[in-house]
């Protein structure tokens, strides 16, 4: 299993204390990488001491932006980074080669087997978006995550 390591993080500021380190992880982008990604970001999430609900809405939109990427792009890597803190996580996944056409939720038939992973994405994300990776020909779709309150539930 793919590891989110990091360096050991000098001490924070209390400003900081409420942030979590930005990290990452590289993987090829197969169909394999979905489970790795998944299980990496779970053990970095539970690290972190992120809720229950959050992580299972995080390992949503991970794995359907890892997903789009190995579907609908040409790339041979992706790179799934997570960062955020006061209660907001943010998500990106960068593929190598962009699709002819941006990711934009659509609206399945009801016997079509996929085309709703952006609308999950929205469904459980406060914002999402793409935007072109600033370097080579790659776009990075990310997603955040703010925790739900008890009213939202």
């Amino acid at each position: 299993m793919a590891s989110l390591a990091l360096p050991p993080a000098p001490p924070r500021t209390p400003r900081e204390q409420d942030t979590h380190p930005a990290c990452a992880l590289r993987l090829p982008a197969t169909a394999s990488s979905v489970g790795t990604v998944r299980a990496a970001v779970r053990e970095r999430l539970l690290a972190w001491g992120v809720g229950s609900q959050m992580c299972d809405d995080a390992l949503l939109v991970v794995s359907e932006l890892v997903t789009n990427v190995i579907a609908h792009t040409a790339s041979d890597r992706l790179e799934c980074r997570l960062g955020g803190g006061a209660g907001l996580l943010r998500i990106e996944v960068e593929d190598q080669a962009r699709a002819h056409t941006l990711p934009a939720p659509r609206t399945p038939g009801p016997d079509e087997h996929g085309g709703r992973g952006l609308l999950l994405v929205g469904a459980v994300s406060s914002a999402w978006g793409v935007r072109d990776a600033p370097h080579g020909r790659g776009r990075i779709v990310w997603a955040e995550l703010a925790s739900r309150t008890e009213e939202r539930r």
